[in-house]
This record gives C-alpha cells, structure tokens and sequence, in this order.
C-alpha cells in the first residue's frame, strides 16, 4: 500500500502548492491525477519521490517512509517507477540498453559503467520487452521508434527496476487517440498483473475516465474530488476545474467507449502499430 499523510509544500514566497494532502492507494489501483495547470499536481509527484522536498507531512510506501536523503532515500527510489512525458530515454543506445538501466541503482559503477548486466537482469529485460511487444526492436536504437514504441520503452524500463509503486506523468501527452489508449491500457493491465499502485498525473479527462480506477481532483493543491470515474460528474468537475459546459466532455467520453471494439485488444496484437 502507499499511502500520503498531511503533506504540504510552501514556497519561500508563502504560495502554497501543495496544503495538508492525504490519500493511500491499494496494490493493484491505478489512480488518475487531475487538476488544471498549477493546481499541484506535479508537485505532488515530485514530493512524492523526494525530487522536491515538502514542508510538511510523510509519504510511506508498504509501510516504511520515504526518507528524505542519502541512502535511505536512494534505495526507497528504487521502488519507485518512473514513467515520463518525454519518454527520458537514452537516444543513442539500444531499446535493451535503455530497459537495463532500470537496473542502474542495483548494479556497481563499473558494471553500469560498461553496460555488463547481470543474466538474470538480461532475462528479465528480454521478457519485459516481450509484454510490452517490442521483443523484437531490442538492438536498435531509441530514436528510431514512434512515440509509441518509446512509452512502451519507458515502462519496460521501470519495471525492470522492480518497483513498489509506479509515478506516471502524463503518458498519453505526445501520443495520437488510438496509441494514448493502447498506452493506457498496457499500464492498468500490468499494474493489475503484479499488483502495482500506480498514479498518473493526466490532464485528458475523457480518458482518465475510460482507463483509471479511481480520480483525484486537485485544486489550487487542495484536493477537492476522490472517487470513482463514474462519481466524476458536472458538479465534481466544476469543483476541480471552475464552471464549464461539462456536458461535452461526458458526451465525448461516452461516443469514445461506443466506437471502441468490445473484442479486448491484445497488446501483442497491436505491436509495431504504435
């Protein structure tokens, strides 16, 4: 279980990003982040993984707290999972190259130093390629694959870590409509696969609704919804957003989940499309 108690994040000039935030997550939930611009929400995850540290409050993943330096925090990164935007992976090296340096926090300076990786961490890299369908781009090189193939890149990469939790930030933000479900897809079926709680930080409402299993709405780093998709309704998303012609985004979401195949897509199925 992860779990976030009271945190809060001040700044030197007294503006609040983040005020007395509380939440846990089960093993297994995917949990979508929303929230307009500003509202904390990267913050947040940044708290979360101590790349920024709160003024107040704890953040315990199965139990033991997230230190906040050294070693401690050094290994508590280990279990966190990171998932990016801009996909963060290493151009020039290979597609298996860039799966094995989730292994880098495990493995001597020399041994990562000369890219020699354990078998048993080659093994695991060549199955995770494998449920992510990119078995067979391993040898080449990052920047020759679509958006899609380098989130699926991204996400063999931080579960070769054998993380605890995964932290996703907006995944979909570069992707075309059919890639940015296919993405979201892989990442609920894994998460519910190895029992991962997972948050993704997303701004496409429609789709945090198709996908996620539960919402959190923040606003001005307050949280001010969590619920279910289906709880996400005119008066929650004004609450989290301001007034809108919500209606819109409820009808977008339903013509989506009409026109999508109830035959469920295989992501073996959909290799080299994305």
């Amino acid at each position: 279980m992860f779990r976030v108690e009271n945190l809060s994040k001040r700044y030197k000039t007294g503006d609040h990003a983040l005020k007395n935030v509380s939440f846990s997550i089960d093993a297994g939930q995917v949990v979508g982040l929303i929230g307009p611009s500003g509202a904390g929400k990267s913050t947040l995850i940044r708290c979360v993984n101590r790349l920024v540290d709160p003024t107040e409050g704890s953040v315990f993943l199965n139990g033991r707290p997230i230190a906040r330096s050294g070693s401690e925090l050094r290994r508590a990164r280990r279990r966190i999972g990171m998932i990016f935007q801009d996909y963060a992976l290493v151009e020039r090296l290979t597609v298996m190259e860039n799966v094995l340096s989730g292994r880098l926090g495990y493995v001597s300076f020399w041994r990562s130093f000369a890219r020699r990786f354990p078998q048993a961490d080659v093994e695991k890299a060549f199955a995770l390629l494998d449920r992510v369908s990119l078995s067979q781009h391993a040898d080449k090189r990052a920047d020759a694959l679509s958006g899609g193939q380098r989130q699926r890149v991204g996400i063999a990469r931080a579960l070769e870590q054998d993380p605890e939790l995964l932290l996703i930030d907006e995944p979909t933000a570069s992707l075309d409509p059919k890639t940015s479900r296919q993405i979201m897809r892989l990442i609920v079926e894994i998460c519910r696969e190895r029992g991962l709680p997972a948050i993704i930080n997303i701004h496409d409402v429609a789709l945090a609704r198709m996908f996620v299993d539960r919402i959190i709405g923040l606003r001005a780093g307050e949280i001010v919804f969590d619920g279910t998709p289906d709880q996400l309704d005119h008066a929650a998303l004004t609450a989290i957003y301001g007034e809108e012609d919500w209606a819109v985004i409820h009808n977008e979401n339903a013509e989506e989940i009409e026109t999508t195949p109830h035959v469920v897509e295989t992501d073996h199925a959909v290799a080299g499309m994305a």
